[in-house]
């Protein structure tokens, strides 16, 4: 049986160790041949590290690690080209003069494997000497490699001063692509985000961003087929359709994918066990305060409509919320539609895994006390399966009860109007529940339905400043007749109507009843 490669980013390692691998060698090889200059956008633990190095290897002409694989009898090995690799994995410089340091000693390390040496000191002068002289000791155009380009910034983005130096730093670097493109054969850049080219590529407008094009979108991770045909010894009695429904989901246009590091870590875990694996390599403290900042309507990551602008670049100075969440892999594409002369895209949770993970850091972050919203998970869990919502009312009420008077004033969550609906839905969504959010009838719009095997559980929220107004939570949801459209699911139905009070910063009123259906 073939090891799995976890965490493994050399292809020759994979190749002669023998771990399983999966073939990219037909999309890279379609991809080289439709140009120079190409830049890949892919969340973390993607497996872009793998491919930079397998484009190395080929390149190099190393044909011995690519037997049996489709591109063996396509490639002519006999040409080989010097390959200037540069990776910003390691390390977290913190000021410039890290990072300049940083950048001569990648340098350094490419001089010496290539056998060339650079006389000028500067970092865009000896980049641009180590190319040149490359290219005329070789006599063949130069392969240039860039992997996480865009670390340095993001390793410093809640320092927007320092991250905006970083910034401009690496494009100094980047710059000097355009200057030796007579010298260059192949350029590929990649990283979690993408940056406007006017802020980190000026100039450089032959680079083609191949993040949504869809002949390139499988490029990186793991298909379905790949799951079952490459990984079919490690797949032996495992619930598919379940692996699916955590894991799968990722999609770029094209056929959705598992993130290679997460399924690799299911597959090798003793008793096949379903965790969030992959969420646990990143921290989204950061994107937890932008939501917050921003006031967020939690809701909406259900699903979120945006154009190609939206989630096509951000930058340190102004960072959509919706764009972050895109490229950093909280969020997927589920639908792509052309109205007009504009392109619009539908956002949503890529699987399971993330929508559970993320809510739960949401909520605890919120609730101000992940270990109050912890225990209460449990108690909100068994609430809604023996439906005891008189449970769930009082259990939201102490942990609205227990946030501190402080942590109002410091982050004006009493303007914040969605803020009580947020918790709600995050607390849910962590659990794993079938939601609705905003689902449109014929009479208005549901603010969320939890779905159940056994019921459905229709909410209404509503924010009161002083006095209780007339028409409560819950008559609205009845004089809306919400519940009509679920009438023939044969599931009991229940409509419950939440008040909050921005003086009392708490729910004032919970009101709720079942509505016969027959179920």
């Amino acid at each position: 049986m073939k090891k799995l490669p976890i965490g493994i980013q050399t292809f020759e390692k994979i190749i002669n160790d023998n771990y399983c691998y999966v073939d990219k060698t037909e999309i890279i090889h379609q991809l080289i041949d439709n140009g120079t200059y190409f830049f890949l956008s892919r969340p973390r633990r993607f497996g872009k590290s793998l491919l930079i190095d397998t484009i190395k290897d080929l390149f190099q002409g190393r044909e011995k690690l690519f037997k049996d694989l489709w591109i063996e009898d396509k490639w002519d090995f006999s040409k080989k080209y010097p390959v200037i690799k540069i990776d910003f994995g390691a390390g977290i410089p913190k000021e410039k003069v890290e990072l300049n340091k940083k950048i001569h000693e990648i340098l350094k390390v490419n001089q010496e494997r290539l056998g060339v040496k650079c006389e000028f000191e500067t970092i865009s002068g000896c980049f641009e000497e180590l190319i040149t002289k490359a290219a005329l000791k070789y006599k063949e155009k130069v392969v240039i490699l860039i992997d996480e380009y865009d670390k340095p910034i993001l390793d410093n983005i809640e320092e927007p001063v320092i991250a905006q130096q970083m910034r401009e730093e690496l494009k100094n670097l980047y710059s000097v692509l355009k200057s030796t493109d007579a010298y260059i054969k192949f350029v590929m850049l990649t990283g979690v985000s993408k940056f406007s080219k006017v802020s980190l590529f000026s100039g450089l407008n032959n680079l083609r961003d191949i993040t949504l094009d869809e002949r390139f979108a499988t490029i990186c991770g793991y298909t379905q087929n790949d799951l079952e045909t490459v990984f079919r010894e490690h797949i032996a009695g495992v619930d598919l359709e379940k692996v699916k429904v955590w894991y799968n989901g990722y999609s770029w246009l094209g056929e959705k994918l598992y993130t290679p590091f997460d399924i690799l870590l299911f597959l090798d875990s003793p008793g096949k066990e379903f965790r969030n694996y992959w969420f646990e390599t990143g921290n989204p403290t950061f994107l937890l305060k932008l939501l917050k900042e921003r006031r967020y309507y939690i809701p909406e990551l259900e699903e979120i409509r945006a154009g190609e602008e939206l989630i096509g670049a951000f930058d340190v100075d102004f960072i959509e919320p919706a764009a972050l969440l895109f490229q950093t892999g909280y969020l997927t594409i589920k639908e792509k539609k052309n109205l007009g002369d504009n392109i619009y895209f539908t956002l949503s949770y890529p699987n399971l895994e993330v929508k559970k993970s993320l809510n739960e850091y949401i909520a605890s972050y919120f609730l101000f006390n992940a270990g109050m919203h912890q225990r209460a998970r449990i108690e909100i869990y068994e609430s809604i399966k023996e439906m005891k919502l008189d449970s769930l009312r009082d259990i939201f009420f102490r942990l609205f009860a227990a946030i501190p008077y402080q942590w109002y004033i410091k982050n004006e969550l009493d303007k914040y109007e969605g803020y009580y609906a947020s918790i709600f839905y995050a607390v849910f969504a962590s659990l794993g529940y079938d939601l609705e959010v905003e689902e449109s009838t014929n009479r208005g719009r549901i603010d969320m339905a939890i779905k159940t095997d056994k019921a459905v559980i229709i909410f209404e929220f509503k924010v009161v400043e002083g006095e209780r107004e007339q028409n409560t939570a819950l008559e609205q949801i009845k004089n809306k007749k919400y519940y009509e459209k679920y009438l023939s699911s044969g599931k009991g139905i229940y409509l419950v109507g939440i008040e909050f009070s921005k003086v009392e910063r708490n729910i004032t009123k919970f009101d709720w009843e079942r509505v016969n259906s027959g179920g």
